[in-house]
């Protein structure tokens, strides 16, 4: 099926919503796979939000459930999948996963999309995601739009457009995602603070920064071990108050210092509570 649909329609996808380890889903037919063009990643959502519904203060003993997913991304095409079924029988909507108040709940979701579109792989995000819907998915009602008069929900809806703007808009994302050369590690030890760096690479030699801070602590001149002297700039803050954020910014050009941390440079930074810095 997968062979004649690519020979007939060379611009579609078949996905596979497929959640053993079975092999080959998505590699080529004559190489004994299944030939989908891609697979949905059970692995990945399943530890995500299990991760993301944890008390930011015990988050420090669960880092390995956030960064297990590199383990075995590249073994297949894979998609991460938030779908319907993550928001129906009981298990609540996204915004009701997260910890907090309503500031922190919001605070977080960004957090955790901006998770999911910097990692790699293509993504997949329900109806109602994007703007925090309040209520499960019922296929007998439409979707929460009354919800969009209150900012909160206004300026979710309005950084998940930024978020497709940036997917889209840089290579470093898009162009190697289902490659290991897209992908590096700068620092995925720092387990005491919750924090999480990582680099996306695309062919031509662009580098995307990704920062997470997981924990509500805002941190200042926080050393990113880097082995680049480049000069850095932000492009996506999700504690922007553009989106409703608390305002910790990092403004003008980054430029790199001498490194102490085992690499040529240090890259100092305003972490954002529970906020990601691309």
């Amino acid at each position: 099926m997968n062979t004649r649909i690519y020979e007939r329609f060379p611009d579609v996808q078949t996905i596979a919503e497929e959640s053993t380890s079975f092999y080959g889903v998505s590699r080529p037919v004559f190489l004994g796979g299944l030939g989908f063009g891609m697979k949905w990643m059970m692995g990945w959502m399943n530890d995500t939000l299990d991760y993301f519904k944890k008390d930011p203060l015990y988050r420090k003993w669960y880092h390995n459930q956030i960064t297990f997913s590199m383990m075995y991304a590249f073994s297949e095409n894979f998609m991460l999948p938030l779908s319907h079924d993550e928001v129906v029988h009981g298990k609540s909507p996204m915004i009701y996963k997260m910890p907090g108040d309503d500031w922190q709940k919001f605070a977080n979701l960004r957090l955790l999309y901006s998770y999911m579109f910097t990692h790699p792989g293509t993504k997949l995000l329900f109806m109602g995601d994007e703007f925090g819907d309040t209520k499960e998915w019922n296929f007998k009602s439409e979707l929460g739009w009354h919800l969009l008069q209150h900012p909160t929900h206004g300026k979710l809806r309005e950084y998940v457009k930024a978020l497709n703007q940036l997917y889209t808009g840089e290579q470093a994302l898009y162009g190697q995602q289902f490659d290991p050369a897209g992908f590096e590690w700068i620092h995925l030890a720092d387990q005491e603070n919750s924090i999480l760096v990582y680099a996306r690479k695309g062919a031509e030699g662009a580098v995307l920064l990704v920062v997470l801070n997981m924990t509500p602590v805002a941190r200042e001149d926080y050393p990113v071990p880097i082995p680049w002297g480049n000069t850095f700039h932000e492009i996506l803050n999700s504690d922007d108050p553009a989106w409703h954020g608390s305002g910790v910014v990092n403004t003008g050009p980054l430029k790199p210092v001498e490194g102490r941390f085992g690499r040529p440079y240090d890259l100092l930074l305003r972490l954002p509570p529970w906020g990601p810095v691309s």
